[in-house]
């Protein structure tokens, strides 16, 4: 019983033929390049999903998926195992400084009627667009008439789940204002549980949906006024990142803000995007 029960316990390490053939996969679905330094991390994530099936080590489990049909079932879990979600409350704060101060009296002067449109793209947790509904959720109580509608997407569903909650360990929401947590947070009434969930009227702001930003179409309904994404082109290629930012400006209504990440450009793309701020720029 002891052998039978060993595979459970201990896997070998993912061979370096194996790592090539997950990483082969997610560059072509994702567009993420997973180096030879990436091999521990992969390891690490994959290990419980290997096990929970039963697998005896990763090759059994890379044979199962890429020789004997597994792959429609396992796709999105090796996407969602490798893919990183770090992002944060107001990361970034002076692009939403850019976004009240500058992109929002353009895009919307007095007597518009319609909402402004937002997309976030790679929302991960939700941190994103959670922010980015107070920052305007604040700028329409001081703009009479003022309404927004946010889109959210992500490729990995294990996050967009929690983004739908809604619910965040309270040391995650230390970057949020003690204002805007008295107004947008509601805290458990079981304080044990250090837990806050965004108040109901915020959640409703955002819709969120699966989406890969590799896909030639995207299954959003634009244009959209504003687009944040960022902190994602890095993972790409330099041709990938050119088609991703060509994919979202026809996503983007002229005159729409695109944001992207503090470490990412648009330079040598030859698009018509002016930047009026650092990592801003407009549609032409």
């Amino acid at each position: 019983m002891t052998a039978m029960a060993e595979p459970s316990r201990f896997l070998p390490p993912l061979s370096p033929r194996d790592f090539r053939r997950i990483g082969g996969f997610v560059s072509e679905v994702s567009g993420i390049k997973l180096p030879p330094a990436k091999r521990a991390m992969v390891e690490g994530r994959l290990r419980r999903r290997v096990r929970g099936l039963g697998f005896a080590d990763f090759s059994a489990y890379c044979r199962f998926v890429f020789d004997d049909g597994g792959l429609e079932q396992e796709a999105v879990h090796i996407i969602d195992a490798v893919t990183t979600n770090k992002t944060e409350f107001f990361r970034e704060p002076d692009h939403f400084r850019v976004l009240t101060g500058l992109a929002l009296p353009h895009l919307a002067p007095p007597g518009r009627v319609r909402p402004v449109k937002l997309w976030s793209a790679a929302c991960s947790n939700g941190a994103e667009p959670y922010t980015l509904a107070m920052v305007l959720a604040e700028y329409a109580g001081s703009h009479p008439g003022f309404d927004f509608a946010i889109a959210a997407t992500d490729l990995c569903t294990e996050v967009l789940r929690t983004a739908a909650l809604g619910i965040y360990p309270e040391a995650e929401i230390e970057p949020v204002p003690p204002a805007l947590r008295r107004r947008y947070l509601l805290r458990s009434r079981d304080r044990s549980r250090g837990k806050v969930r965004i108040a109901p009227e915020l959640r409703a702001k955002v819709r969120f949906l699966r989406l890969n930003l590799m896909d030639q179409t995207y299954g959003v309904k634009g244009p959209f006024d504003v687009i944040f994404c960022r902190n994602v082109l890095i993972y790409f290629d330099k041709p990938t990142q050119a088609a991703v930012v060509a994919r979202l400006c026809d996503h983007l209504a002229p005159g729409g803000f695109l944001f992207l990440g503090h470490s990412e450009t648009v330079a040598g793309f030859g698009m018509k995007l002016r930047p009026v701020a650092p990592t801003v720029f407009v549609k032409e």
